[in-house]
């Protein structure tokens, strides 16, 4: 999996693949009128296979109506006192708004939110609206307001938006852990100057670590599907046939900086943590196991002496740290957590995001020939 990915990205440079974040100057957007039913996954048979099919319908009613335009505007004295020159790579990474030639020109751009309490917060993408002064939001039905930031954590790519409008659609979340490799899935946004628009495809892998968030503790565990995602959809819902919300919207797999067959979203159960944290505190309360890690593969396993080849592997523990103060040892191979298998990385990093501080979790462990339960109270850091 290391070699799969490492190839996508030194295809960068090259005019290869690329993973980029999603957005690039949209205007104008215009949304349409918002429809009250009951969602409902309803199944019909082709006569001329029998097979059965999804009708989707219902899905993007439900959806539709909660997802919003947002638009990005950065102010004249913040452009002036910004100075760079031109870098390719800004094109996707998130300061090539309006101008991919570099200057000193106000950045625009544009992306999608997703409605999460009826009282006016929206969760989107930070890419979106990191650079901005100004924003505004769209609703499904042409309401337009202007929108402050509540906080960001730049290290899941999410903030969390809020506006003074009241009564406002919202999804049922889904639990992003039950959903399945191979489940039909929608994903709902704005993109290429359109507006609301949904595709569809299917869950292709979950757990993915793209490395398209700076930081060694960045959390990515991208649900990856093949619905048809593009610019202008970053923040968006990512949505299951039954239209309950599964995940943000965030990167693709491209040459061209279009959809060329996978995307990625955050899972729902981060996004409403992250949320939830900022929304009440202003900023996310992040636990921390306090370990240095790495994902256990075969060649790995072997150096170990392993009859087993996932998991993830305790390289180092901080002085201080929840691990240390838990008694982790370095070569502990972490196989759980909760009763929850953990067969890489980024599912650590996620189940671990998740906690609160102050929470115990149960961390299965294979030491020394023997799988022990190791109880750990999560700290900050």
């Amino acid at each position: 999996m290391k070699r799969f990915f490492s190839l996508l990205l030194a295809g960068m440079i090259g005019g290869g693949f690329t993973f980029g974040l999603m957005h690039l100057a949209e205007t104008n957007e215009k949304a349409q009128t918002p429809t009250s039913f009951q969602a409902v996954q309803t199944n019909f048979k082709n006569p001329a296979t029998g097979t059965m099919a999804f009708d989707f319908k219902e899905a993007a009613l439900r959806s539709t109506p909660s997802v919003v335009h947002i638009a990005s505007i950065e102010s004249k004295e913040a452009a002036m006192k910004r100075s760079q020159p031109s870098d390719p790579f800004r094109y996707f990474f998130g300061d090539g708004f309006g101008s991919p030639f570099g200057g000193n020109a106000p950045r625009q751009g544009t992306g999608s939110g997703v409605i999460y309490r009826e009282d006016g917060y929206i969760i989107t993408n930070n890419h979106v609206i990191e650079f901005a002064d100004n924003i505004e939001v769209t609703l499904h039905d042409n309401r337009k307001f202007k929108a402050t930031v509540v906080g960001t954590y730049p290290k899941s790519d999410l903030a969390v938006l809020k506006i003074d409008a009241k009564n406002l659609p919202t999804l049922e979340v889904a639990n992003s852990d039950e959903a399945q490799i191979g489940e039909w899935v929608l994903a709902v946004g704005n993109p290429m100057n359109l507006t609301s628009t949904v595709t569809a495809g299917i869950i292709s892998a979950k757990g993915r670590d793209i490395n398209i968030i700076q930081g060694g503790d960045a959390i990515e565990a991208f649900i990856q599907t093949d619905a048809a995602v593009n610019p202008g959809n970053s923040g968006g819902a990512l949505v299951d046939a039954q239209g309950r919300f599964l995940g943000i919207n965030t990167a693709i797999s491209t040459q061209t900086g279009f959809y060329q067959g996978y995307s990625f979203a955050i899972p729902s159960n981060i996004v409403t943590k992250i949320a939830d944290d900022i929304i009440e505190f202003g900023a996310y309360q992040r636990a921390y196991l306090g370990v240095g890690i790495s994902e256990l593969d075969d060649d790995y396993a072997k150096e170990l002496g392993l009859n087993f080849s996932q998991g993830v592997v305790v390289e180092s523990v901080e002085d201080g740290g929840s691990a240390q103060y838990a008694g982790m040892l370095p070569k502990d191979v972490i196989v759980g957590v909760n009763g929850k298998p953990i067969k890489s990385v980024p599912e650590l990093q996620e189940t671990v995001g998740r906690s609160k501080v102050g929470d115990q979790i149960a961390l299965n462990v294979y030491r020394n020939g023997k799988n022990v339960d190791v109880p750990v109270l999560l700290k900050s850091r």
